[in-house]
């Protein structure tokens, strides 16, 4: 006989559901309504679709994660595919003379996120804002993790390169990362090359302390002792027997390092370091929301930007700590 609670789940989340789709449908435009009833929607629909998860896979199914990483998926595809997508304008203000600025959002229509004051579509600068941030910072992420990998390695290995390599980090570590950014940014030129190289230098200490505390874990292990034994070169140990099991711990890091550095773009470009408008970036379309008072009247151009930056950075951070606790030695133990 089949327990009645599984069905719990379900019949929340249909309901749920149903009203996502009216919120688009039948109370489209209608302003807070439509958020009511789309924030409505949303939380009935997780409760329902969670439950069902639990009673279909288990105590373990954590619907968060899937959305999160559904969420990802999502926002990467979409920014590879933009040049693809059917978007409205993101940049050209000439070609958007003529047509009404800021306007309200609404699902149903042309600009389902509405537009900014010079008439932009916000979904479409969303979009390639998107390539902008992850650019940047996976870019930032990937020199950090070479880099930092390398050395870190090398630390933690060769005993003799430890000492100063502690410094070098120590003294990257003892700037104040804004005040660091904000020195480069104006120094160097503002494109998406340099300001990955910049942030890079957040990423770089984390990196190698990383690196160094897997290595010193990984050295004590059978498989390198019976390297050792077998007369096999330091190089050799370095490349194919540290390596392939630092990387894995030094990628989960990375996820959640990528999220630290999407905020450092997006503060740059809010203060102006960084994307220059009118290429779109989440920075500086959060920025336009305080030009002529804008945010008073038409608060979706700030909070379309910083909700989608919000779920990104909480995205990221959530499966980093995931990736983390599954490759991570020293984070598996806790």
């Amino acid at each position: 006989m089949s327990d009645p609670s599984r069905w719990i789940g379900p019949a929340v989340a249909v309901p749920g559901l149903a009203l996502l789709g009216a919120s688009v449908t039948v109370l489209a435009g209608t302003g807070w309504p439509q958020l009511a009833a789309v924030l409505a929607g949303l939380a009935a629909s997780y409760l329902g679709l969670d439950r069902t998860g639990r009673a279909l896979f288990g105590p373990g199914f954590d619907l968060m994660f899937w959305l999160c990483g559904l969420w990802l998926v999502v926002l990467v595809g979409a920014a590879i595919l933009a040049p693809l997508l059917p978007l409205g304008e993101h940049q050209d203000i000439v070609a958007t003379l003529g047509s009404p600025g800021m306007a309200v959002p609404d699902l149903s229509t042309a600009h389902p996120l509405g537009t900014n004051n010079f008439g932009l579509d916000l979904l479409a600068r969303l979009v390639y804002g998107a390539r902008s941030s992850l650019v940047v910072s996976l870019g930032a992420v990937l020199i950090g993790m070479i880099v930092g990998g390398a050395v870190g390695i090398a630390a933690g290995y060769l005993r003799r390169a430890d000492a100063p390599v502690g410094v070098l980090t120590n003294s990257l570590l003892a700037v104040p990362p804004l005040i660091l950014l904000i020195a480069l940014g104006t120094v160097l030129d503002p494109t998406l090359t340099n300001i990955a190289i910049a942030l890079s230098l957040l990423a770089v200490p984390s990196m190698i302390r990383m690196a160094r505390a897997n290595t010193l874990a990984f050295t004590q292990r059978e498989f390198v002792l019976a390297a050792e034994m077998q007369g096999a070169s330091r190089w050799r140990i370095a490349t194919r027997e540290l390596l392939p099991n630092v990387v894995p711990p030094l990628a989960s890091y990375g996820m959640v390092m990528v999220s630290v550095l999407i905020v450092a773009e997006a503060s740059l470009s809010f203060l102006g370091l960084g994307v220059q408008p009118p290429a779109p970036s989440w920075g500086n379309m959060i920025a336009e929301g305080e030009q002529n008072n804008a945010f008073t009247d038409h608060p979706h151009i700030v909070l379309v930007p910083g909700v989608t930056l919000f779920l990104t950075v909480f995205a990221f951070n959530l499966v980093g700590e995931k990736a983390r606790k599954r490759w991570d030695p020293r984070q598996a133990k806790l």
